[in-house]
């Protein structure tokens, strides 16, 4: 039976979030959690193709203890199992200590039951890097396709997949071996709501949690702030955008007003090519 893992992550709602204004950096407590947008759509994808080819759909995260909420919210949407990480020595990880332990999780789930094919979405909107998915691959030694915008056929038997790549003009086909590791666009699918019982499922859902002491083979000089070469030296809010300005005088007074503002954009934009 086909076994189709999607990697998660629960986030902070980036629509609602602020910056503390003292020390520039995200207030993570004034916005509720929830699950990445992107990774939604990840798990949608898992669980139409285990309808249609049939199997079993694991997420996984790795997260403090709330993020359960997020492996039940994918509960709701379709999965069969969920797998969390969680343990202070996961703390503070960035891209490449995050991989690493995700990895090592999956590597587990596999003893479990053999993985065919690892989802993940394109990013997460708290970080942007869409680093997570490539690098799990990398680890696993199997073949990563990125900005999956469609998934054409599957065959388990003769194990090969293909799908489309969204390009920034079109898209092209692509395909590949299994088991492999997909990172999806939005657009692949479009998440529907719950159904009840589902609903009810994931509300009374526990999923399998595991400590760094349970994951085999672990180096813990590669996990949490220990592994993690990336360093934010600074993080600040954008500027408030300016108020318009108002043109005054005659036509012809207007009219060289707005070209000095013209020349002067232009200017600047001139300056930061150069600068690069």
């Amino acid at each position: 039976m086909l076994h189709i893992v999607a990697c998660i992550k629960q986030v902070p709602d980036t629509k609602v979030i602020k910056m503390n204004p003292k020390t520039n950096t995200m207030d993570r407590a004034s916005a509720p959690a929830i699950l990445n947008p992107y990774d939604a759509h990840a798990v949608e994808e898992a669980v139409r193709l285990k309808n249609k080819y049939g199997g079993t759909v694991s997420v996984v995260t790795m997260g403090p203890p709330p993020a359960v909420k997020a492996i039940r919210k994918c509960i709701e949407i379709g999965a069969d199992e969920g797998y969390m990480i969680s343990d202070r020595a996961f703390a503070g990880a960035d891209t490449l200590a995050t991989s690493y332990a995700l990895t090592k999780a999956i590597n587990k789930i596999s003893e479990i039951k053999p993985v065919d094919l690892i989802i993940c979405g394109k990013m997460t909107i708290d970080g942007d890097t869409g680093q997570v998915g490539p690098g799990i691959a990398r680890r696993l030694d199997i073949p990563p396709l990125t900005s999956v915008n469609k998934v054409v056929e599957m065959q388990k038997e003769d194990s090969y997949l293909v799908v489309h790549r969204k390009l920034e003009d079109g898209y092209e086909i692509v395909q590949t071996t299994l088991p492999c590791l997909l990172s999806v666009e939005k657009e692949i699918n479009e998440v529907p709501y719950s159904s009840f019982p589902n609903m009810l499922k994931a509300a009374r859902y526990q999923p399998v949690i595991w400590s760094v002491n349970d994951l085999e083979d672990i180096d813990r000089k590669q996990l949490g702030l220990k592994g993690s070469p990336t360093i934010v030296a600074k993080v600040w809010g954008p500027p408030k955008p300016e108020g318009g300005k108002i043109l005054e005088g005659n036509p012809d007074e207007q009219v060289q007003q707005l070209l000095s503002v013209v020349l002067e954009k232009k200017e600047l934009f001139a300056e930061m090519r150069g600068s690069k």
